[in-house]
């Protein structure tokens, strides 16, 4: 087997987030406009302890336990489509099992159709006392989005658009994601299509995300390898206690392309593997047609509105063709 090239992310110190904000706001844009990969430092709030136990409760339970939370795909007795859990899929190059929640809207929102599974309520598994998985779940989505807005705020300044460019197009209603993750390793003699160059074996085969930015748990896990410049593979060092930042489409596409969402992909590791990552993603009908930065510059643009929700759902049926996505009902633009 080859040797694996390793490379150190940059670090974005969150602390100095309101004591040297130009200075955190430049370095961000530099992060984004290159390698597109960051370690956030210094998150106040965020349990990682917490999120571990979570991860460790939920995936120990027995499978029936996990079919009464399965999407309808897998259970065609439970009513959700898009939130629950899913299983590994015997088949598919993904070896992952994961279960994600939304933040639900009020039931009386005139802004939400009754027919939009993308604001369908979470299911959620039964708690059994040993800790208030729902609730700190909950919690840490807050905390999660929170950090995203301020992330978004840096990334305006440092561009020199307006602070809260970005922010709006979450509120009220984000269509964001929160998912724990477990990858059980590859056993026996593993299928060719999850073979990869150097004796590898696929976890996540190779993509880059559809949302606007992701902020991911990987505690003390390796595995997590980004394309570089000269289109090779680098795997990417391990700093437990840090959140890893990254962009995804939706925030590049409205960039001209000027950040970057970067390829990466997850490795087998030989052994059982526990992530947590948070998809940020706009409200349904915000309008991804925008070029923030030509809007605020005397280049003429065309705009073409484009909501979001349409958007994103063809990019992964019917683009990426991601499998969990194949059975999901069409939504007019």
């Amino acid at each position: 087997m080859a040797s694996v090239e390793f490379t150190d992310l940059p670090i974005i110190d969150f602390a100095k987030a309101k004591t040297d904000r130009d200075e955190q706001a430049k370095k961000i844009v530099s992060v984004l406009e290159s390698v597109g990969f960051a370690f956030i430092d210094n998150v106040q709030g965020i349990d990682y302890k917490g999120l571990w136990d979570c991860c460790q409760w939920l995936f120990a339970k027995p499978i029936d336990f996990k079919r009464k939370i399965m999407r309808k795909h897998w259970n065609s007795e439970n009513s959700n489509i898009y939130r629950g859990y899913f299983p590994v899929v015997p088949g598919q190059p993904s070896r992952q099992e994961a279960f994600e929640f939304a933040r639900d809207v009020k039931d009386d929102d005139p802004t939400i159709s009754k027919t939009n599974w993308f604001y369908e309520k979470s299911i959620w598994p039964e708690e059994d006392g040993a800790l208030p998985f729902k609730e700190f779940m909950q919690g840490q989505y807050e905390i999660m989005h929170e950090t995203c807005m301020e992330l978004l705020r840096l990334c305006a300044i440092g561009l020199g658009i307006p602070e809260e460019s970005f922010t709006d197009l979450f509120n009220p209603n984000p269509c964001s994601t929160f998912r724990i993750m477990h990858y059980p390793p590859w056993e026996g003699q593993p299928p060719e299509y999850a073979k990869l160059e150097d004796d590898k074996l696929i976890a996540i085969p190779e993509h880059t995300d559809s949302d606007f930015m992701t902020l991911l748990t990987a505690f003390h896990y390796g595995g997590l390898e980004i394309m570089q410049a000269n289109g090779k593979w680098a795997a990417v060092k391990t700093r437990p206690g840090s959140l890893v930042m990254n962009i995804g489409d939706t925030f590049s596409r409205m960039l001209g392309g000027r950040f970057k969402a970067t390829r990466h992909r997850v490795i087998d590791i030989g052994e059982d593997r526990y992530s947590v990552p948070f998809f940020l993603s706009p409200k349904f009908h915000g309008d991804i047609g925008v070029n923030f930065l030509s809007q605020y510059t005397q280049e003429g643009h065309s705009h073409v509105p484009e909501r979001f929700g349409p958007w994103v759902l063809h990019t992964m049926k019917h683009k990426k063709k991601y499998f969990e996505y194949t059975d999901l009902p069409e939504i007019e633009n």
